[in-house]
């Protein structure tokens, strides 16, 4: 049973078309939540949804759609940085400066324009909550990852940051870092990459999307009220190996 309550909460998750971002913006809506979901794909259609084509990494459709968010809701409560990307796997010596730049662009670079354009509004409303879909990778660093593994350390590190730069504004922001999920994403993963990951995994099977969203619910929820800066592992025991 759904317990966690978000009645009259507004949010925002990028990269809800698909995926992990998709399983969040169903299960904030059932909490209660009115959602709008920014992806560079068609999502969709629910009631009361927002649904809007940004890409996260550039600065003025950013801004721009939060501005629309924000008319449309008359507040903001909730952002989920969700969309991301894992980019080719190999050697960091044959990787391209244009992967490389795609990764951290849409990874990090997008969470922070994000998250900043999101950050005034909570703050006129002395409340907020702001999850960070980071990875496991951004903790222990993956092989022939290197571009995916950085930009998620780079997420961590940003969500620490804002952690105390907030902690007296009324937002709160913690970050997720999964292992591996069972989304499409892996379909960017070379077959020899996703049998490695899975062996490292002591619960012996990957995780459901609908199990990140049940803890970015909480997150997101008034109920989390004494946690900022943190990174919550959601690995099937990996991270504790």
């Amino acid at each position: 049973m759904n317990r966690i309550d978000l009645a009259g909460r507004f949010a925002i998750v990028t990269g809800g078309a698909g995926g992990i971002g998709a399983a969040i913006v169903e299960r904030l809506e059932q909490s209660g939540a009115r959602v709008a979901v920014w992806d560079v794909r068609q999502g969709a259609e629910a009631p009361g949804r927002l649904r809007r084509i940004v890409d996260i990494t550039d600065e003025e459709a950013v801004s721009a759609a939060m501005a629309e968010a924000v008319a449309a809701f008359g507040a903001l409560d909730i952002l989920v940085n969700a969309a991301g990307i894992t980019g080719p796997t190999g050697a960091l010596e044959d990787y391209t400066l244009a992967d490389w730049r795609r990764i951290v662009d849409i990874n990090l670079t997008g969470s922070f324009l994000a998250t900043r354009a999101a950050i005034p509004a909570m703050k006129a409303k002395g409340y907020g909550r702001i999850v960070c879909i980071a990875s496991i990778a951004g903790k222990e660093g993956n092989p022939y990852m290197a571009a995916y593994s950085a930009s998620k350390a780079g997420i961590i590190a940003m969500v620490r940051c804002l952690g105390r730069e907030l902690a007296e504004t009324g937002i709160l922001a913690n970050a997720i870092a999964p292992g591996q999920i069972a989304t499409d994403i892996l379909k960017q993963m070379s077959p020899e990459s996703v049998d490695f990951f899975r062996s490292k995994i002591p619960l012996k099977r990957v995780g459901e999307p609908s199990e990140v969203a049940a803890l970015t619910a909480w997150l997101a929820s008034a109920d989390c009220s004494f946690s900022t800066g943190a990174v919550y592992d959601i690995s099937g025991g990996r991270a504790v190996c």
